[in-house]
């Protein structure tokens, strides 16, 4: 089954949002999933990074994260692909929700995302870049010597839907 991460966010004196994510400090995407054979909620959250291969049992293939069901035993397998797509200031002006991940997920759902294990990095008006940025707590204020104005990240929203 194909899903996509989408972000919606309100940015104030940015102009653009992504997460920090390359091979030597790789964004740890942290969801909720559900099996869908016997719809059991995974007991724990787990954790993604689109750099990290496992071999699928019984198969050729690879992905980034591979297990079994602890109630029915079913396989399942994730994989992930970051999009080159930033949220920008005018995605933000228009409420436009812009798909940062696109998932091939089989033998469970994506409940939801948990935005814990990762950074994220934005652009200010004046070209300051701000790295480490930390979206655990659903917001994010700082100061932009550069422009002499405070920016920040708020209303943050993100939705997993089917594609």
């Amino acid at each position: 089954m194909g899903f996509k991460l989408q972000l919606k966010a309100t940015l104030e004196n940015l102009t653009t949002l992504t997460t920090t994510d390359t091979t030597s400090s790789p964004f740890e995407y942290t969801f909720e999933i559900q099996c869908t054979s016997c719809r059991e909620v995974h007991d724990k959250p787990i954790t993604i990074n689109q750099y990290e291969q496992h071999e699928i049992s019984g198969s050729r293939g690879e992905a980034n994260f591979v297990s079994k069901c602890k109630t029915c035993r079913k396989d399942c397998n994730i994989s992930i692909e970051r999009t080159k797509n930033q949220y920008t200031a005018e995605d933000s002006e228009d409420g436009k929700y812009v798909d940062l991940l696109v998932i091939e997920a089989r033998g469970v759902d994506l409940v939801k995302f948990i935005p814990e294990n990762g950074f994220f990095e934005a652009k200010g008006v004046k070209g300051t870049k701000f790295e480490e940025i930390d979206l655990s707590e659903g917001e994010f204020f700082d100061y932009d010597d550069d422009a002499s104005q405070e920016i920040s990240i708020q209303d943050i929203d993100w939705k997993i839907s089917r594609s």
